[in-house]
């Protein structure tokens, strides 16, 4: 388990380690109402796909625990999990959380406060499978790395504890990974705009106490061209069907330069995150956000003023570029989606 605690649930009310001010601080946000829950989602407070389902889920429980006694519950509870379910468009874990929730929403509607131990029941349990799913990739994305150890891994964004409910996607593989000595160190690209690896990746792999250096996202290809790197280790937000796979923007590019420099790509990501209901990675929503978050940072401009600029935050990355899809019911490899559907259906 990571020493890292990102989300804390105290039965009135949910904790979120604040991920905007990290490195420099630790700060931990109170949500106590759906409201705040998609706030906080939105804001990037958290932010990973699996984090964002499991806020999600603890939101619609404070939903309930906030309902009037005379509001109609049925209404209430549908406009919060529409509320929830506008704050991040890509992420399908989110969509996959509400869904999961339904029936203990529908004994709260139908029986009031009665159930709504049901429902936080529910909700925790979501959160506790996807720290022993994480564990369970660890393993199984090392087991991948053990057919070529002693090399260095790259990863891209954060996919450690404070993107989940614990442990870690990409970043859990790699810990696994250290901790059965297969691999020497990691490279962890600084990924613009939010510098989420510069920020949170490089923190957490500090707190693991596990070899690594942050490059410049512009410096992969120079690191992959030196052979030191046997696997780029990534997350997802949506994977499709046959296996096209959603991510922090910048994913597609790495794939691109690994399959150049014969460098295999690794995929890490909860099951839940397969939309089988979207054919191929064309049918992912690409989440655009405002402008200012390339040209400013913090606050302070880094470009002229009134440049204006193009901010999506997610791109697709094609299953024939992807060596595994690791998830907790087992590997893909060279995926495709007969392959996906074998095994996670």
């Amino acid at each position: 388990m990571s020493n890292c605690v990102a989300i804390e649930w105290l039965g009135e009310e949910l904790r979120l380690l604040d991920q905007r001010v990290l490195p420099e601080a630790t700060l931990m946000i109170s949500c106590r109402n759906a409201t705040e829950v998609t706030e906080a989602i939105r804001g990037m407070v958290v932010r990973g796909a699996p984090a964002i389902g499991i806020s999600a889920a603890y939101g619609l429980v404070l939903a309930a625990r906030g309902c009037p006694e005379s509001a109609d519950r049925g209404k209430w509870m549908s406009d919060a999990r529409d509320l929830l379910a506008a704050s991040r468009p890509t992420a399908v874990n989110l969509f996959w959380a509400l869904d999961r929730m339904q029936d203990a929403v529908a004994a709260f509607v139908n029986n009031g406060s009665a159930a709504i131990a049901g429902l936080e029941a529910e909700a925790v349990k979501i959160h506790q499978e996807d720290v022993l799913a994480n564990e369970t990739m660890g393993e199984l994305g090392a087991d991948l790395i053990a057919d070529r150890p002693g090399m260095a891994v790259l990863t891209h964004c954060n996919t450690g504890s404070l993107a989940t409910g614990g442990y870690g996607t990409a970043l859990g593989v790699i810990r696994s990974a250290w901790q059965r000595e297969l691999i020497t160190r990691v490279y962890a690209d600084e990924t613009r705009p939010w510098f989420q690896g510069a920020r949170l990746t490089a923190w957490e792999l500090q707190q693991e106490g596990i070899e690594a250096r942050l490059i410049a996202d512009s410096a992969a290809a120079h690191v992959m061209a030196t052979g030191e790197v046997s696997w780029v280790i990534v997350g997802a937000d949506r994977i499709a069907s046959n296996g096209d796979t959603a991510n922090k923007i910048g994913t597609y590019g790495l794939a691109v330069l690994a399959r150049y420099h014969k460098v295999r790509f690794m995929v890490v990501a909860p099951s839940g995150t397969v939309d089988f209901d979207i054919p191929d990675g064309r049918a992912i929503p690409i989440e655009e956000r405002g402008g200012e978050e390339v040209t400013h940072f913090r606050g302070q401009a880094i470009a002229p003023p009134d440049m204006r600029a193009y901010n999506p935050v997610f791109d697709v990355t094609p299953a024939h570029l992807i060596d595994a899809i690791v998830t907790e019911k087992g590997v893909v490899l060279k995926p495709d989606a007969d392959k996906m559907r074998a095994i996670i259906a």
